[in-house]
């Protein structure tokens, strides 16, 4: 009786899958959608271009696009630093940054030192 069980479940899943498939298919803002991609692929095709220099060329004419698309204008370039916490146990300054070379902690290593502002660290 579980397969049967099992059989009815998929079958209603089915069905209401497709009454959601319906639906999206009458909508004109998909269908718009699917117009404008495959106009697209067909500029890509006539011209011979791939995603990849359709997408150079619009992060050339606007550089957020390689943010939006998640990739990387610079090849090879290095994961980001972790970002490091530094409370001055004196003063209660909180500092956060992903470097050494911040204004705050080199005023507080003068003072300080460098091994007792090393180890404010968290």
């Amino acid at each position: 009786m579980a397969k049967i069980n099992d059989y009815y479940q998929k079958r209603q899943l089915m069905d209401q899958l497709a009454q959601e498939l319906q639906q999206l298919e009458n909508d004109q803002a998909l269908q718009s959608e699917l117009e404008f991609e495959k106009k697209v692929k067909e500029l890509m095709d006539e011209y011979d271009k791939s995603p990849r220099d359709v997408l150079q060329i619009l992060v050339a004419i606007d550089p957020s696009v390689a943010a939006k698309a998640g990739t990387s204008t610079n090849a090879g370039s290095r994961p980001k630093r972790p970002l490091i916490t530094y409370k001055n146990p004196h003063t209660g300054e909180v500092v956060e940054t992903r470097g050494g070379n911040h204004k705050t902690l080199k005023e507080w290593r003068k003072e300080y030192g460098a091994e007792a502002v090393k180890s404010w660290a968290s």
